[in-house]
């Protein structure tokens, strides 16, 4: 593997649409893995899929990296391989597309790589995306749970 490619598994959770939630990251440069995970105590699965290529790409340290993201969710992969996105920017998220505050959180990250979505199939036969998942459920059962901010605001909660 190059030096400057990563590949990136990410995965999000939540005990309730709305309840609480987190995500799981395991990144992968060469021979050296990572893994990030955090809880929210009152979020969405949406916003929990997109928060955590968001974490992972505010752990890299470099810039201009050749990133593979692979995502189990529909959402995020379909928003940016099909430009829907570039489309919700250009029109200011009009017609009440939601989670505008982490599309746009992603977007300024994104200008720093050069990256690519994979979707992969969820709880099936795939390592990387299973130890995702695991890592978002604990941190949706844990008790160091955050504040989703934009999602409470939005909310009124």
């Amino acid at each position: 593997m190059q030096q400057n490619k990563i590949e990136i598994y990410t995965d999000g959770s939540s005990r309730g649409n709305p309840g609480r939630g987190g995500y799981g990251v395991v990144l992968i440069w060469g021979k050296i893995q990572k893994e990030l995970s955090q809880g929210y105590r009152l979020t969405t699965n949406n916003r929990m899929e997109l928060m955590a290529v968001i974490a992972a790409l505010e752990a890299l340290k470099k810039t201009d990296l050749d990133l593979i993201i692979y995502s189990d969710s529909s959402y995020v992969v379909k928003a940016v391989m099909e430009g829907w996105l570039n489309k919700w920017i250009k029109t200011n998220f009009k017609g009440g597309k939601k989670n505008s505050d982490l599309w746009m959180r992603y977007y300024e990250l994104s200008k720093k790589h050069h990256i690519h979505f994979k979707w992969v199939k969820g709880h099936a036969e795939n390592p990387m995306n299973n130890r995702c998942d695991e890592l978002a459920t604990e941190a949706a059962d844990g008790k160091h749970l955050l504040v989703d901010e934009g999602y409470e605001k939005l909310t009124g909660r």
